[in-house]
């Protein structure tokens, strides 16, 4: 190993010499880049949502529709309901049912259709088809469930995407950054207070006047 190799600093040694408030700032500006460009990047998606109730006919009762809305909300992203729905959104059966998804609440008969798309008229078209479509589902079976779905609420056109912002992503990665800045720093090797490998210090002898002068 030449004299060179000898002499320069591994990075394990730099490393050791940094100050810690360095590996910090690494982490919330590094983390804050890539949280940016994530956002910016990323298209913006819109949700719109739209409500149907079920609603009991004269020979049923309001346990009954509570009971088939929970039931309505679990078909209502079956191929056999947006089957119907993919002419009225304009988009595939497969489409609608990977961006919709439904909801039920224990204590109203209510169904909510909640659909995501790039575009907030596609998200807003998506929520209708497929809540309309549920809604002439059930009036097929009204006879033998004695329950009737009805449009409670359209799905309106969002005027925000849903998805975060570039300054949200941001501020989460620069949080995460700095989350891991912090953690480099408890983790890391602290810095010797001696370098390996430097030679001892040995005394300097004494000099000849100072010996004989001691000597007297």
């Amino acid at each position: 190993m030449t004299e060179h190799h000898r002499r320069r600093p591994s990075a394990l040694r730099r490393a050791r010499t940094l100050p810690p408030w360095s590996l910090l700032a690494a982490g919330v500006v590094t983390g804050g880049l890539a949280g940016g460009a994530y956002g910016a990047l990323t298209p913006p998606e819109y949700t719109a949502t739209a409500y149907v109730v079920a609603v009991p006919t004269e020979k049923s009762d309001p346990a009954s529709a509570l009971g088939f809305a929970q039931a309505y909300g679990r078909v209502a992203t079956q191929l056999a309901v947006l089957g119907d729905a993919e002419s009225a959104a304009g988009v595939p059966a497969r489409t609608l049912q990977r961006h919709v998804t439904t909801a039920t609440s224990p204590d109203a008969p209510m169904v909510s259709v909640t659909a995501t798309a790039p575009r907030a008229a596609l998200a807003a078209a998506m929520a209708n088809a497929v809540s309309r479509s549920l809604t002439e589902h059930a009036l097929s079976t009204r006879k033998t469930t004695n329950v009737e779905l009805q449009q409670f609420a359209r799905a309106v056109e969002p005027t925000d995407p849903s998805s975060p912002s570039p300054a949200l992503t941001s501020l989460v990665g620069a949080s995460a950054g700095g989350l891991l800045g912090g953690l480099a720093v408890l983790v890391r090797p602290r810095r010797e207070r001696e370098t390996p490998g430097a030679p001892t210090a040995v005394p300097a002898p004494a000099a000849r006047d100072d010996v004989l002068h001691g000597a007297l």
